[in-house]
This record gives C-alpha cells, structure tokens and sequence, in this order.
C-alpha cells in the first residue's frame, strides 16, 4: 500500500506541477501580448483617423486649396469673379475653424476632381448631391442639409474631399453637421 500511495502522490504532484507551468505559460503569454497592445500607445504612436498624405495638418494654419463649379445657387461667381454661394461660406468658414485662408480654383467638376485626386485641391464645392457620379474618384461628405428635387425626391447635398484623408474628412464632416444650412 505504500508504494501504490507514494505512486499517487507522485502523480498528483506531477500533474500539479504540469498544471502551474501551464499556468505561468498562459500569464507569459497574456503578459507579452499586452507588452505589446501597450507599445503602441505611446507618444509616436498612430491615431485614427489618420491622413496619410497629412491633409488636416497641412491645413490647419496654412491654406486651405478649394475647387469650385458653379451651380447656382450653391455655388457661384461674382460680377468681379469671386466665389459666392451657399457652399462657399461653409468652406470658408470651416477654413477659418483651421487658422487657414482659402485659395480658390475655379472650373468645371471633372477638371477639379482631376486636381482633388492628385493632391492639387483640398475639397471641392458645385452644388454636389449624394448620389454625384464622382465617389469612386472623391470621398464625399455626409449630407450638410437636404432639399427636395423636381420630382419630390429628398436629395441629401454634399462636399468632395481627397479618398483616404479620413482625418481631414471628419474634420470636415463634424463642422459642416455642426452648421444649420438651409436651402437657398
């Protein structure tokens, strides 16, 4: 009976000893994976959004560049002109929530989203709707107000952007839903 006792204990401890290597292999483990989740939130750590051209950062304090296609009454040109319009003041009034002055580039909508997709225009304004043709070569805004078009349909109205600027576009996207636009 000793030996058959000493057997089981023997047994029992090695199993217990199994058992607490298993233990300490799971706590190194949790250990290094939260060793690493914790180095990347330090100070050069990414934050998201992010823009990775640096869309806002060039902005804020600098010069906002801005395409316009005349649409009245959301967009249009002075007698001298100047940019006017319902949409234009949302831009410039967003350029002013950055420190930036806006550079106006007049022309027609493929033109300028040629210059938006290479980097030359920062957004684009021309009386845009959700459903514009061009959101495979732009990021367009959430809706900024709604109107209703000629056949009673709601049509939610919009502003272009750079794809993959995704910091610049909520930045965007917050001032203009922070804005109580009604249609001209």
């Amino acid at each position: 009976m000793t030996s058959s006792r000493r057997r089981r204990t023997r047994t029992s401890t090695r199993d217990a000893h199994r058992a607490a290597r298993r233990a300490r292999g799971a706590a190194l483990v949790a250990g290094a994976f939260a060793l690493v989740a914790l180095t990347g939130c330090g100070a050069d750590a990414p934050t998201f959004p992010t823009d990775p051209d640096g869309t806002l950062e060039r902005v804020r304090g600098g010069e906002l560049r801005a395409g316009l296609s005349p649409h009245e009454p959301w967009t249009t040109l002075g007698p001298d002109g100047s940019p006017d319009g319902v949409e234009v003041a949302l831009v410039e009034d967003f350029a002013d929530s950055l420190g930036a002055d806006v550079t106006w580039t007049t022309g027609g909508e493929e033109a300028l989203v040629a210059d938006l997709e290479e980097g030359r225009l920062d957004v684009v304004v021309g009386g845009f709707t959700a459903s514009t043709p061009w959101t495979s070569k732009a990021a367009v805004t959430v809706a900024y107000t709604t109107v209703t078009d000629e056949h009673g349909k709601p049509e939610g109205h919009v502003v272009l952007a750079p794809m993959g600027e995704n910091a610049f576009l909520v930045a965007l996207e917050r001032h203009l839903l922070d804005q109580e636009v009604t249609a001209p």
